[in-house]
């Protein structure tokens, strides 16, 4: 394969053409079948960035006069350049109570998620929720299709092990090239970790907007997707120093 066919100058040929369209390394993701000797056919079936589409300009990363003051701070487990974006809505997933909640109804409150992410289109918004966002197992995380949360302008997941819940986190794996292609910062929240902060209390004590924002009333909307709208708040990300803020 590697001696009696052009195998490598093609593979070499498809990645360069790809980067130039990306205007960045790609890794990719394909089949080659043998039809006849010395002849094959390739099939692409995935390409992304490596990473992202690039760094992005410097980003000061304010000092926080207090950890109090933080939302969410850790060190790495992030992706999408650096950025320093104000954030209009935090939709929060609160891993308590949606841990207590039947599956049927954790289809619930992905499906309300998805209507979120209609109503608060065109707005930087933030959504934060339990495990994997996208998953077909609810003990994992939220089960959202990309179209529920292909507005968000920021996706975080997170481990933690509140309520005995432990849930893998995706890094965005399952969602990578959606994610690149529409813009939005990917973060995985190592609640568990020494060195991160987070503070849910934060976002949880502010009014909780999605009753009007659904027109909804009962129980599926009481606690556990909770819509802050936000001044002030601003996520910062710096990939030199691997430093992720939300203060």
């Amino acid at each position: 394969m590697l001696h009696d066919t052009d195998y490598v100058r093609v593979i070499r040929e498809m990645m360069s053409t790809i980067s130039a369209v990306y205007e960045y390394p790609v890794d990719i993701e394909f089949a080659a079948n043998f039809v006849r000797q010395k002849g094959y056919k390739i099939n692409l079936l995935q390409c992304r960035p490596l990473q992202t589409k690039g760094l992005g300009r410097p980003v000061a990363i304010p000092e926080p006069a207090d950890d109090s003051d933080c939302f969410f701070r850790q060190k790495g487990h992030f992706m999408g350049g650096n950025i320093s974006l104000p954030i209009d809505y935090v939709v929060l997933v609160n891993t308590a109570a949606y841990q207590k909640l039947p599956e049927q109804e954790n289809y619930i409150i992905a499906r309300s998620v998805g209507k979120l992410n209609t109503a608060l289109k065109g707005r930087n918004v933030l959504l934060i929720g339990p495990g994997r966002w996208g998953t077909t197992t609810p003990s994992l995380g939220v089960p959202v299709h990309f179209n529920e949360i292909s507005n968000m302008s920021v996706i975080c997941e997170v481990a933690s092990s509140e309520a005995g819940f432990m849930p893998e986190v995706s890094y965005s794996s399952h969602f990578f090239l959606d994610l690149v292609e529409a813009g939005i910062f990917y973060a995985a929240i190592m609640a568990d970790r020494k060195d991160t902060v987070y503070n849910p209390h934060i976002i949880l004590a502010l009014e909780n907007q999605l009753p009007a924002l659904l027109n909804a009333k009962g129980a599926h909307y009481a606690a556990v997707p909770h819509v802050a709208k936000t001044k002030g708040l601003e996520i910062y990300a710096d990939i030199v120093t691997q430093t992720l803020l939300c203060l």
